[in-house]
């Protein structure tokens, strides 16, 4: 099964669960419970990223790690009792990927983020690795840079993102996912 955000990230061929951290889970976990009988062998989600500081954009990442670490805790502002990493039985990829329900515009605190070992920033994909580890389910992303997380992220992702999003179909289809 194919899932994507949805709003401005739709594809013909992915199920739109909900922007953010929150929609997604709500969303992914309605969607499995309604279908406990008949659940995906795979869940691969597909979207767009945001780098730290290296690679390119327009290039693909694959990824089965991700972490839901808040830029507070970079600067020892704030700390979580929750474990903030999660790994797919999938192996896709080295890249670590951040999910938060904010975007991170700070080039500096970007750079702490890949310093302690993230590359990109997608606001969904810690919740579906959570969804799916409770439902058994192996999963993993596939990502389109669209941006630097920097002053710009915005206007970068606004001015990229239907690119990014002809390159990430290319991709699936030359992997034949689709």
């Amino acid at each position: 099964m194919i899932i994507s955000a949805g709003r401005n990230e739709i594809f013909d061929f992915a199920l739109p669960m909900g922007v953010g951290l929150v929609d997604m889970s709500i969303n992914l976990t309605k969607f499995l419970c309604e279908n406990r009988q008949n659940l995906p062998s795979e869940i691969i989600f597909v979207g767009s990223a945001g780098l730290y500081k290296d690679g390119e954009v327009f290039e693909i990442y694959e990824s089965s790690l991700a972490a839901n670490i808040e830029i507070s805790s970079l600067e020892n502002k704030s700390y979580s009792p929750i474990e903030g990493e999660i790994a797919s039985v999938v192996p896709r990829g080295t890249y670590k990927v951040n999910s938060s329900n904010f975007i991170t515009t700070d080039q500096n605190l970007a750079h702490k983020l890949f310093d302690r070992g993230y590359f990109l920033e997608n606001m969904e994909f810690f919740a579906v690795l959570k969804v799916a580890q409770k439902f058994q389910i192996p999963a993993y992303g596939i990502f389109v840079a669209t941006n630097f997380c920097d002053k710009n992220a915005h206007a970068d992702f606004i001015k990229n993102h239907g690119q990014a999003k002809k390159e990430l179909e290319k991709y699936i289809k030359q992997k034949e996912i689709i």
